[in-house]
Parts: C-alpha cells; structure tokens; sequence
C-alpha cells in the first residue's frame, strides 16, 4: 500500500501539530504556509510569552472554559489534554512553569522558543514545509484531492488538513483565507467577530488617562440588558486612547455577547483591598494629614496622578474645595465612586486587534471524533478556524493543539471513526 499523502494548510500552532503526528503515524506530509517564517502568529501570543496551555486536569473544567461550542471538542481533548501538549514540549526541549490561574509559560518566557520546538517537531517527522497560499480546492470522485496555489500549481493529497486560523492579526497571515475554502467544499461559515479584544468606552477622559496600568484592580461587567452581573476579575487594566485593555478586559469580552453601545457597563474597583467602611477612614485620614488644602490635592496619595481629575470631576466634589470642608455625604460618595467606578461599553475594538476570532466552520458540520468534514471525505480542520472559541488562560492554544493532533491523526490513518469514539459523536 502505497503512503498517504497529506497536505496541511497554515503553519501556525494547529498545522504544526498536525504535520507532525500525521508524519509520526507515517504519511508523507506537506505543510503549506503563505508567510517566509512559519509560527509567526504563535510567536507573539501572550505578549511575546505564551500562554500555551492550561494545566487542569479535568475535563469538564477545560470544556467549561470554552463557552462557544464547548462539547465538541470532547473527542479532541481526551486524546491530547493540556498534559500531553506539556509532555510534548518538554520532550522537545522547552522547560515549562505554570503561573496563577494555572497557565502553562514556557521557563524563557519567549514564544519563540515554542514556535522553533513546534516546527523542528514537524521536521523531525520528514513533514516538509513549503512556501504557498491554498486558493481552491481540488476533489476527485466526490472527495478532497489536493490544492490550487495562488500561483496556480496543484498539489495534489489524500488528505488535505485546513490549519489557517482566523482573521485576527491580518499581518500575521491569519486573513481568513480557510473561510473561503471551507465554503467551496459546501460548509457553512459562521460569520467571524472578534474575541479577546480590547473595548471602545464612552467615556472621553479615557484617552487623556492612555498608558495608565492599573495592576490591583476589581471588575463586574454589568449586562443592563438582563440586570446581572455576567463576569467578575481581579488583575490588570489598561487605559487607551479608545478605552480600556490589558488582561482583565481580554478576559470580560468573550463574555459580551449581542454586544451594542451601552448594553454592557464596566464597575471597577479601585480599592479592592479596602471595604467601604476602611476605605472611608482612608479619605478622613488622608483629608486630615491634607488639612487647609484643597480637595483635588489632597489625593495624590489614594491615586495615580493621571486619575486625580477624573475622579474630582465624576465624584462632583469641587475641585478647590478645602479638606476639611468636604462634608461626611461627600466623602462617603468619593469612596461609593472609587469602589465601583464605571464605564460604558460602547463597542469591541476591530477584528483585526482579537486575540482570537470567534465564528469559523460550523462545527455540526464537521466529525469530533476525526475532524473530517461532513460535506467533503479527506478534508479536515484544526484550530481558530472552527466555530470554537475559549476565554484566556491557555485554552485557545489548547484548542489549537488538541484539534490539529486529532485532524493530523486522523488524516493520517482514516481507521478513526464514530463508531471507535462513541462518547464524542454527540458530545455538542
């Protein structure tokens, strides 16, 4: 019997893994990447650090942390969980740490160091990578046959694997091109938003706050459509000239669905570790150390400078009105603002600034157990260009890493079945 031919498509995290254990389990692999390096995505993920996983060790923790089709990837998770991505890693030489909330880092703290593992992965398994852009799919007798270059050459395959993320980060080569294929072979796509994306606010005096980073910092998300609390944080924040970033904020906005101007309120806490009544002794202590001067002055010493006047103008308190005429109402009010000081949601930030892309192909479309399609037998996806998405901590490059070992697998021994994985055929 003559070796299978598999074409992978995108040579991010998804397409690197799948080349390698689809070369491991013995088919003769093609990794087609558009961009002269490949990984170059991976290689900024998490700042430049990488959060490449997280270390739970249940599964329904790692599938509760996958809000949008979540039990579709229960096939994929049991057979490469967080701790085989560590196993695997550390196999090819890159040390790993785990951090708070239990993300996985590699010990450098450089992403790049887990692109050049991921790709001499690919190698050392005779997968080859060749430079090209996938434009059109080839099928023979009603099943995938390869691909058409942007330059016209065919590359004719068994398999064809479908790796090439979403449309965040355009510059890195994710421009939605999978989209278009998928299409062609008679998916359905769901239409790409961003997620992990830094939000646009109504407040203008954001932009006169840009670059102030609030490290100790509490947050609610307010959804005013249904009166609840949807989400709740502890951490970082950044200002910006359109809003608010920073970790935190990545986190809150794939929980922001429907999103429209001013459905979603953001309440921060400022003083997280004080309780009113502390924090209230706070103000009185600092006004009386500050006695005779004026009411903006006197909080250099609670505040950032930068968020001085924001606060004297929102709390309604004059800006030179002295310490010790400040009344108890008033100061009572400052701390009530500084305990929960809020901001409008206005919009997300463009697609092209997401983390990661929410929508892609409809997974009812696509086989758990395998990551074959439906519609066309020998074509296969992996990673951001399904219809899943995570929240931070590791779990999109998971995703990423459990969908291209089971595609590349599978496309390499088409034993993989329903039938052999009965728990994952209705796992969505």
């Amino acid at each position: 019997m003559s070796q299978k031919r598999v074409l992978v498509v995108g040579a991010g995290p998804a397409g690197l893994v799948a080349a390698g254990f689809a070369a491991r389990a013995g088919a003769a692999v093609t990794l087609l990447e558009r961009n002269e390096r490949a990984g170059l995505k991976l290689r900024i993920t998490g700042k430049g650090r990488c959060n490449l996983t997280n270390s739970t060790p249940a599964l329904e923790d790692l599938i509760a942390n996958v809000p949008v089709n979540g039990r579709f990837l229960y096939g994929a998770f049991s057979r490469f969980a967080p701790a085989d991505t560590m196993e695997l890693l550390e196999s090819l030489g890159v040390p790993l740490k785990i951090e708070r909330g239990r993300r996985v880092f590699p010990v450098s703290d450089s992403a790049h160091d887990v692109a050049e593992a991921l790709i001499h992965f690919a190698r050392e398994n005779a997968a080859g990578i060749l430079r090209g852009r996938a434009t059109k799919l080839m099928t023979a007798q009603n099943r995938v046959a390869g691909v058409y270059t942007e330059d016209g050459a065919a590359l004719p395959a068994d398999a064809v694997i479908l790796a090439t993320g979403g449309c965040s980060y355009p510059k890195t080569g994710s421009t939605g091109d999978g989209y278009a294929l998928a299409e062609q072979a008679g998916h359905r796509v769901i239409a790409p938003k961003p997620s992990l994306v830094p939000l646009e606010c109504h407040e203008g005096f954001c932009s006169r706050l840009m670059g102030l980073s609030l490290r100790n910092t509490a947050l609610e998300v307010w959804d005013n459509a249904s009166e609840k609390v949807i989400f709740r944080d502890f951490g970082e924040l950044l200002f910006t000239h359109f809003g608010v970033s920073g970790p935190m904020i990545l986190s809150a906005s794939a929980h922001l669905r429907g999103m429209e101007p001013g459905r979603y309120t953001l309440r921060l806490d400022l003083k997280p570790a004080l309780g009113h009544e502390q924090l209230d002794a706070r103000i009185l202590r600092d006004f009386t150390e500050n006695a005779g001067r004026n009411f903006i002055n006197a909080l250099n010493g609670l505040l950032p400078k930068s968020l001085v006047p924001v606060v004297v103008q929102r709390s309604g308190i004059p800006a030179g009105l002295r310490t010790n005429q400040v009344t108890r109402e008033q100061r009572r009010a400052l701390a009530e603002l500084l305990k929960c000081f809020p901001l409008t949601v206005n919009a997300f930030r463009p697609i092209e600034e997401a983390i990661v892309t929410s929508g892609g192909v409809a997974v009812e479309e696509v086989n758990p157990a395998t990551m074959e399609s439906r519609r066309l037998p020998g074509l296969f996806f992996a990673g951001e260009l399904l219809d899943v998405d995570a929240y931070t901590g590791g779990y999109n490059l998971q995703i990423a890493f459990s969908t291209g070992h089971l595609a590349g697998v599978s496309a390499a021994n088409p034993a993989n079945t329903d039938e052999e994985y009965p728990s994952c055929s209705n796992a969505y």
